[in-house]
């Protein structure tokens, strides 16, 4: 049976506490040398969120269609890998996982937890964020964040029964805190420059509709 959550925490899940952003940086030179070039992405989440993959998946939809949604972005494809990726890893992503790629937003779950019990229940994670260049492997951006959140969250019951559509129902109780977590964390995300030709408003319209 999963331990009770000390009272101190339960108060914190209780509350609705929002994700601490830690830190978040960009590169100095990002107007200059990305801003106009970097738009197409692959979101991954790696290492899966307590070994559970499905999980993993969770978190990269709710990625994509969040940046894909708030950012002129174009988040095309979506990942979850069981292992921590290396250069290589990243580097055969931006050409296996979709045509016409810039970079990777890459999620790494950090210290993933449920705590609690039934309707107190919730979930600890952190998470540390990056976003990579396909053509050298060079880092854009970081950001870490991390907090607790309940399991039910009455304001996302519509966005949870989408995020999870076609995955077991044991990612239920990951679904209204992973977007908590990862909403102030992707908020911090640098913007590229506006979409300005066909071609890239088009792939917009097709990228939001996943």
């Amino acid at each position: 049976m999963m331990r009770a959550a000390p009272l101190p925490l339960l108060l914190l899940l209780l509350s609705g506490c929002a994700s601490t952003l830690k830190s978040s940086r960009v590169r100095p030179d990002y107007e200059a040398q990305d801003q106009a070039r970097l738009k197409r992405l692959v979101v991954l989440t790696a290492p899966a969120p307590e070994g559970q993959e499905p999980v993993g998946e969770l978190w990269s939809r709710v990625a994509r269609r969040y940046v894909n949604q708030k950012r002129h972005f174009i988040v095309k494809a979506h990942a979850a890998h069981p292992e921590r990726p290396d250069a290589a890893a990243l580097q055969a992503l931006c050409t296996e996982a979709a045509e016409g790629l810039e970079g990777v937003l890459w999620l790494e779950p950090v210290d993933l937890r449920r705590v609690g019990e039934g309707p107190d229940a919730g979930v600890e994670a952190g998470v540390r964020a990056q976003l990579t260049r396909c053509s050298d492997g060079q880092e854009v951006w970081r950001a870490e964040a991390a907090g607790s959140f309940p399991s039910q969250d009455e304001e996302l019951r519509e966005s949870v029964e989408l995020w999870t559509s076609g995955l077991d129902e044991s990612v239920q109780p990951y679904a209204a805190p992973a977007f908590r977590l990862l909403r102030p964390t992707l908020d911090s995300l640098p913007e590229p420059t506006p979409l300005v030709t066909d071609e890239e408003v088009m792939e917009k319209g097709e990228a939001e509709a996943f």
